[in-house]
This record gives C-alpha cells, structure tokens and sequence, in this order.
C-alpha cells in the first residue's frame, strides 16, 4: 500500500473544483450578483505553484467568468466552467496536457467530485466536505473550504518534492 505522503512525490498537476474548495461555498446575493471570495494564501499558492512548473487546472459547475478571470490571473492553465460530467472533463484535460493519473491531486468537497477523486492518485478535500468525499479521500485538510485548504496540499506536495520556500518565493 503507498502512502499518502509517497503518492505526494508524483504530482505534477493539481486539479481543484471552486465552490467549496476555493470558496466557503456560501453564495451571497447583492442586487442581483453573486458574491464568492477567494483567501489570498490559496492565491498565492497557485501562482508559486504555477511558477515552479506545476499545471493548476479548475473544475467547477459554476459559472462565474469574475472567478475564471482571477483564478487564469493567478496562472490557473485551464479553467472550465459549467462542468456537467467533471469525469469527462477531467479525462480531456488528461490529453491536452498530457498527465497521468498518478501525477495528478484533486480536490473536491462534493458527490460530483467523487469520479475523479477515484482517478487520481491523491484524492484531498477540505474539512467541511461532504461525508462520502470524506470517506474516499488519502487526505482531509484540517482546513475548510476558503480557509486556506488548497495552500495546504499544494504546500504539502511543494515542501515534499524541495521546491516550497526557495529565494524567488519572495517575488509575487
């Protein structure tokens, strides 16, 4: 049986859904608009990520072009909205940038996660995911969804593999 943290040393890909993952997954309403936030440490994570050479590509059902601009910003290669079948995007994704499952973490927090969670060779979610995500993930963050919880595996995989904190984090 491998390890988490020995499944950490083949990831070059990270795949995150958005709400939930990269938010609370609270909508908040305004005049019409919905409202999401992102936590900065998750940004910063995967622009650092990006810029040591991983590929950092979102899934989501959502449909927020605000969340697409500022997640591509960040260095996000592929961003795909409106995500009916996350397995059947997950495997294009496969082709057009040429990654196996083991090189690739997700992390998700709901039933429509789950196919590709079964994929991939590290499945993680945050704390506050659904019970069955819970129950089929190698890693739960102590970290809830838009608390940071996507700086925690990139962070982990990053520290792993010798390539967090070296002289050019300092540079946004």
């Amino acid at each position: 049986m491998i390890s988490y943290k020995e499944r950490l040393s083949a990831i070059t890909t990270f795949l995150f859904d958005v709400d939930g993952v990269l938010t609370t997954g609270e909508v908040m309403l305004m005049n019409g608009s919905v409202i999401r936030t992102l936590n900065s440490k998750d940004g910063y994570a995967i622009q650092y990520a990006v810029k040591k050479g991983y590929r950092v590509l979102i899934i989501t059902g959502g449909n927020s072009q605000d969340v697409k601009d500022r997640l591509e910003g960040l260095g996000a290669q592929k961003v795909v909205l409106r995500s009916s079948d996350k397995l059947v995007v997950y495997e294009q994704l496969k082709q057009e940038f040429d990654f196996t499952d083991v090189q690739a973490l997700y992390m998700g927090d709901d039933i429509p996660d789950i196919p590709v969670m079964r994929l991939v060779g590290v499945s993680t979610c945050p704390q506050d995911a659904a019970v069955e995500v819970k129950a089929m993930c190698h890693y739960q963050s102590p970290l809830n969804g838009g608390k940071a919880c996507v700086r925690d595996v990139i962070e982990q995989v990053m520290r792993l593999q010798g390539k967090w904190m070296n002289e050019d984090a300092y540079h946004w």
